[in-house]
């Protein structure tokens, strides 16, 4: 930052430009970030009077600069993003949050889950579009409207919400550029979308600041919103004007605590501290309840379940608990960060008000801390009270202080109320017994263990075996199958939990390897065409009875012309296996097709280890779906055993995963649409050592014009 030692705190402030997320903290003479040594050994409490000085200055002077104006924050319809401490990322597919078989979104039972491990949220943001946009060229906007019930049924879900008290997000995305063109900007599109559906904020996912024009289309149709980017990092301070919240990522674990930039400059933003890959969140929560901002409780993260720990979840209920009753205080102009406390490694913030002052306590240390704790300025008749631990307090006098003794558990949390003489404070006594209800259970006690959620494959019935291979069928021999192959999800890293869980595995992962023993069978040599499920519905009278999307493609009851020898698509999971049944088949199981494709020799693509441009589509590059090939148009794609059009026409079924709160079906062999523009559409997975995985919902949603099935039988 600087090569020359740093005297005071207003000479840091007046020479440098402060662009990131966090204030640099007392102890600032060793530059921003930290010193890798010597952290241990700054005497913040003797720095922080300096500190408030310095950056009070600089928050006078920087609210000039970036011409902050507050009329969205004193707006009565949008101040509940001020006691908007608890948020979550929603997914649609969550089995908490819809039910397939009576076709109905339970919003009760969602909720209800929350509340009883963690004391529930206050907002949610409702999840439709990634990690599976892409796999079609169906846009964000597309997404929605193929919900349940399309917009309707989103407003009743949203309406449940409601009436449990909580409040709804949708996303917009900047990124989404690749799929199907939209004839409106995204923010008229948004404002018509939160129109209809009753939403009542909007997150701009990637956005760095989401733009005024979204806040100005929702006005203009009489639907304020709270605005919440997904980070703040490049936008610049001045969003903060119209951006009412924000989220912050990866809050840094040093022993001194960091202040957040935004809620420093204006108390009434809270920001939600968004860490979705930790398994241990003390660190956030304690950053949570030091800076009075709130926390994304965020555990169903795009299909892998990040649940968590007991300890954390019941940390969270206190913190939200405190934060939810004191909202007024937390949001105060006045709030001060490092108040001074007694013992080394106990920090705390001061929130004062009209009579009224609550002190924030967190121990950053790995043991206990006991005795006092924190001097406190008093006024004879003010009475104390321990609002962590329910409480009343009668502290230790000292002349014109008073000096307050708790005991704080390692890596704990404390709270000190003063209520001047004379003050009502309606409700405290409820408050207390329920704080000193939760507080006879302490955190320490807890566990911080942290388990993946197992999963199960989803039972593939036999078939009768059939004595030979039909015509349209190959035969594949038994065998003894190195099955190995890796999932191309976006996210998730190399955790455990991502991806899909074999029945020989212990926990889901991204990359499987496994010797298996695979029985003879028989699977079709193309993917069944259009043609083919056309006589299935002709034969069969079948009707699926979640019947919106299928066979979008098709026009008055029958394929396009043309389109006969095409694989048939816009059918889901469900739709497929009906097919396989009334056909006297069943789905392949996904090693059964890798084998099928690649035979024994652990090739890279059913014709050999290199591309060949000539055995597979041409993929298509532009914003809508390509028309798919014929089934038989790439003779030369044949795998060893003959089976045909296998990779790169259109992607297909094959296992469904579950576990308790989300689906899936792996996807095999790609197909020929490509979006560009941006690398979180939904991958390909050309190579016969990879597999995607498509998260289900419901069959309205499911469709997709890029998958497709084959079937197979037992020999």
């Amino acid at each position: 930052m600087t090569s020359s030692p740093i005297r005071s705190l207003s000479d840091y402030t007046a020479s440098h430009a402060l662009t990131g997320p966090y204030l640099p903290p007392p102890g600032k003479a060793l530059g921003w970030p930290f010193a890798e040594m010597g952290r241990w050994k700054i005497d913040v409490d003797g720095a922080v009077d300096d500190w408030v000085r310095g950056f009070a200055m600089w928050r006078r002077e920087h609210l000039i600069r970036i011409g902050f104006d507050d009329a969205l924050y004193r707006r009565p319809e949008l101040q509940w993003a001020q006691r908007n401490f608890v948020h979550t990322l929603m997914m649609v597919e969550d089995r908490y949050v819809y039910d397939p078989d009576t076709g109905r979104y339970t919003v009760d039972r969602y909720l209800d889950d929350l509340e009883a491990r963690f004391g529930g949220v206050d907002s949610v943001l409702i999840w439709s579009i990634y990690p599976n946009i892409g796999v079609d060229d169906r846009g964000q906007f597309d997404l929605v409207e193929d919900l349940p019930g399309g917009l309707k049924g989103l407003k009743g879900a949203i309406a449940d919400f409601h009436r449990r008290g909580v409040k709804v997000f949708l996303p917009t995305m900047p990124w989404d550029n690749g799929t199907r063109a939209d004839d409106r900007p995204d923010w008229e599109r948004m404002a018509a979308l939160v129109k209809a559906t009753g939403a009542d904020g909007v997150n701009g996912d990637t956005y760095s600041g989401v733009p005024r024009a979204f806040q100005e289309a929702c006005d203009s149709l009489g639907c304020p919103v709270v605005l919440a980017p997904e980070t703040t990092a490049q936008a610049g301070d001045h969003i903060l004007s119209w951006n009412l919240q924000s989220w912050t990522k990866r809050v840094p674990n040093e022993p001194i605590p960091v202040v957040f930039k935004l809620k420093w400059v204006e108390p009434r933003h809270i920001i939600n501290i968004e860490n979705r890959w930790s398994r241990d969140r003390n660190n956030d929560l304690q950053h949570a309840f030091f800076n009075g901002v709130g926390y994304t409780a965020w555990e169903n993260v795009f299909g892998l379940w990040n649940q968590f720990t007991e300890r954390d979840a019941e940390t969270l209920r206190r913190v939200a608990t405190v934060q939810r009753q004191f909202a007024g205080l937390i949001v105060s102009p006045d709030w001060r960060p490092y108040e001074r406390t007694l013992q080394a490694g106990v920090f705390a913030s001061r929130f004062p008000g009209d009579g009224q002052t609550l002190w924030t306590l967190i121990n950053r240390n790995e043991y206990e801390v006991d005795g006092e704790q924190i001097a406190l300025p008093h006024v004879a008749g003010t009475a104390y009270f321990d609002v962590w631990n329910g409480e009343r307090l009668e502290p230790r006098t000292d002349g014109d202080r008073v000096v307050v003794a708790r005991r704080l558990e390692p890596h704990g949390f404390g709270a000190i109320l003063a209520v001047a003489p004379g003050v009502e404070s309606p409700g405290v006594e409820p408050f207390l017994e329920h704080m000193r209800s939760l507080s006879r259970t302490p955190l320490a006690s807890l566990s911080t263990r942290w388990t993946p959620l197992p999963q199960t494959l989803t039972p593939i019935q036999p078939t009768p075996p059939l004595g030979q291979a039909p015509e349209d069928m190959a035969a594949i021999p038994a065998a003894d199958f190195d099955f190995v192959v890796r999932g191309v999800a976006i996210e998730g890293y190399a955790n455990e939990g991502v991806d899909v869980q074999y029945p020989w595995e212990t926990s889901p992962r991204r990359n499987h390897r496994h010797r298996l023993r695979i029985e003879a069978f028989c699977i079709d040599r193309f993917p069944v065409t259009n043609g083919q499920f056309k006589a299935f519905l002709d034969a069969s009278g079948y009707r699926p009875a979640d019947d919106s999307g299928f066979l979008r493609h098709w026009r008055g009851g029958a394929p396009p012309a043309g389109w006969d020898n095409k694989p048939v698509t816009w059918v889901s999971l469900e739709d497929a296996r009906a097919y396989a049944r009334w056909a006297g088949k069943r789905l392949p199981h996904e090693w059964e097709w890798q084998y099928a494709a690649q035979g024994g020799d652990g090739r890279l693509y059913p014709w050999g280890d290199a591309w060949d441009s000539g055995a597979a589509p041409e993929p298509g590059l532009g914003r809508s779906m390509p028309v798919p090939a014929d089934v038989d148009a790439h003779p030369s794609g044949a795998s060893p055993f003959g089976v045909m059009d296998l990779v790169g026409n259109v992607w297909q079924l094959t296992d469904e995963y579950m576990d308790a709160h989300q689906r899936a079906a792996v996807l095999r062999g790609g197909s020929l649409y490509q979006p560009q523009g941006s690398h979180w559409y939904f991958p390909q997975a050309y190579r016969l050592d990879e597999h995607g995985r498509y998260l289900l919902m419901a069959p309205c949603k499911d469709r997709s014009g890029a998958i497709g099935f084959r079937c197979a039988a037992d020999l």
